[in-house]
């Protein structure tokens, strides 16, 4: 799927439902007996893979959630009444642990150099394990991505590269696309500027943009699972409500917390000069610094229904995404 920058951009219209997976031609599972695979599970900005386990919990589905390490989350998602599998993405033995007995699967990862072996990982062992149904996340700016056609973000090509491996391993895939993330830029990078100076501080120049919660990708992917014959080889791309520039999403703010909240241009050279000085990996700082550029060109202008077609909710705004997380954008 393509797309002109700034362009809105509608949803592809679902295919209809089958009960066959088109890769092997075998009827698809459609038992719960079966646990459904979460990657990524104990995952950190938005915790979509915790949220996609609790949801999935929550429709009576069998879960198995593979996490990096045993700690307090690992524990959490115990609790809620998954079966919890330690493994790295980039080890197959892992994910043969992970992926046996398993006939739908999450895939979701962190930013990282290693993203492309792990998806190659990932359709190896899943395609050995004649899995029905792979939830790719992906992100919607390789929508405007092709073979001669690429960003300078080196997670944006691991992504298009992803989705190209995915394709080839003729495995049941779904595609989901969200736009930038309102956990990323508002919260995470914006929230110590709103707290301590009420302005949003950021390098997104003046285009207009549509972020979502990872709560409501979370949802989406949720819904894709619970029943994935009707979304097999689909792309869906997952926007906020609306698309406007950051001083009406600042206004957002400001009618949320009860007080004024200005944006903020910044240059991206010092800003990105201060993730560093904060440890932050170099390569998830040229993938943000490409984003902030792109933001200034009108690139993030786009705007679907996705989100409410397939969930019969409207995605979450800003507004009430600050309510949400009031606390932590006050002093």
């Amino acid at each position: 799927m393509s797309a002109t920058p700034g362009r809105r951009m509608m949803p592809q219209a679902a295919s209809k439902s089958s009960d066959r997976t088109p890769w092997n031609n075998a009827p698809m599972n459609t038992s719960n007996e079966s646990p459904i695979l979460v990657t990524g599970a104990a995952g950190d900005i938005g915790a979509i893979g915790r949220n996609v386990v609790a949801m999935l919990l929550a429709k009576g589905h069998k879960v198995r959630a593979l996490v990096r390490r045993e700690d307090e989350r690992a524990e959490n998602l115990r609790e809620l009444g998954a079966e919890v599998v330690v493994g790295d993405l980039t080890d197959l033995q892992s994910l043969h642990r992970a992926i046996d007995g398993c006939k739908r699967i999450y895939f979701g990862m962190s930013i990282s150099a290693a993203y492309l072996e792990a998806t190659v990982n990932v359709a190896a062992v899943a395609r050995h394990h004649g899995v029905e149904a792979l939830v790719n996340m992906s992100q919607m700016t390789v929508s405007q991505m092709g073979i001669n056609d690429t960003t300078d973000s080196p997670q944006h090509k691991l992504h298009w590269l992803a989705e190209q491996v995915l394709a080839w391993s003729g495995l049941p895939v779904v595609n989901v696309r969200p736009t930038v993330f309102l956990e990323g830029f508002f919260l995470r990078l914006g929230a110590t500027g709103v707290r301590e100076n009420d302005e949003l501080a950021l390098p997104l120049g003046h285009a207009k943009t549509s972020p979502i919660s990872a709560y409501d990708v979370a949802r989406v992917v949720a819904t894709i699972l619970d029943n994935p014959a009707p979304h097999i080889g689909q792309i869906y791309n997952l926007t906020g409500p609306e698309s406007v520039d950051v001083d009406q999403h600042a206004r957002a703010f400001s009618e949320a917390l009860g007080r004024t909240i200005r944006y903020r241009d910044v240059p991206v050279a010092p800003w990105t000069e201060k993730l560093r000085e904060f440890g932050v990996p170099q390569h998830l700082i040229s993938h943000l610094a490409v984003m902030a550029d792109l933001h200034t060109q009108g690139r993030y202008d786009r705007a679907t229904d996705d989100v409410f077609k397939l969930t019969g909710k409207p995605a979450m705004s800003t507004g009430e995404f600050v309510k949400l997380h009031a606390a932590e954008f006050t002093a």
